[in-house]
């Protein structure tokens, strides 16, 4: 008969690695905080996220974009209101905000201040937005849409 330990030390259901192989998550490594948006390394690596965007077509582009709004807030990424997509093709740009932003006070806001952000621009200049492109494919209707951080 088995006890409770050995039981659990068998299987937890939940996967395991070794140290030599690190599980993935949506930064594409444990090692790398994917809300960390300083880093190049992780915009790159979320920019091969978003990119799988352009892999598919999609009825309406909003589908696409509202299936990479999930995606992205999956780590505390979020976007604002989709624009109304009309025409054959275009193009624009949506600010990205980690985490709601930031509101408050940290050690060099004023007292008579608040401080009030996206939540990116103080890890890189100016933030970061998501540029979307979108066109119609003439033959069966479907709209491509390609994504990509900058």
């Amino acid at each position: 008969m088995k006890t409770f330990k050995g039981f659990m030390r068998e299987g937890s259901g939940f996967p395991t690695s070794s140290a030599a192989e690190p599980s993935n998550n949506l930064a594409g490594s444990v090692e790398i905080n994917p809300s960390s948006l300083g880093d190049p390394a992780v915009v790159k690596r979320l920019n091969s996220i978003v990119g799988q965007i352009g892999n598919g077509e999609y009825l309406l582009p909003e589908h696409a974009l509202n299936r990479l709004r999930g995606s992205l807030q999956k780590i505390g990424i979020s976007f604002a209101a989709i624009p109304t997509m009309e025409g054959k093709s275009g193009s624009f740009n949506l600010k990205l905000e980690l985490f709601g932003g930031r509101f408050g006070k940290d050690g060099n806001t004023p007292i008579d201040e608040f401080l009030d952000d996206d939540g990116i621009s103080h890890m890189v200049e100016g933030g970061l937005s998501l540029k979307i492109n979108y066109e119609m494919m003439p033959t069966n209707n479907s709209c491509r849409v390609f994504a990509s951080i900058a």
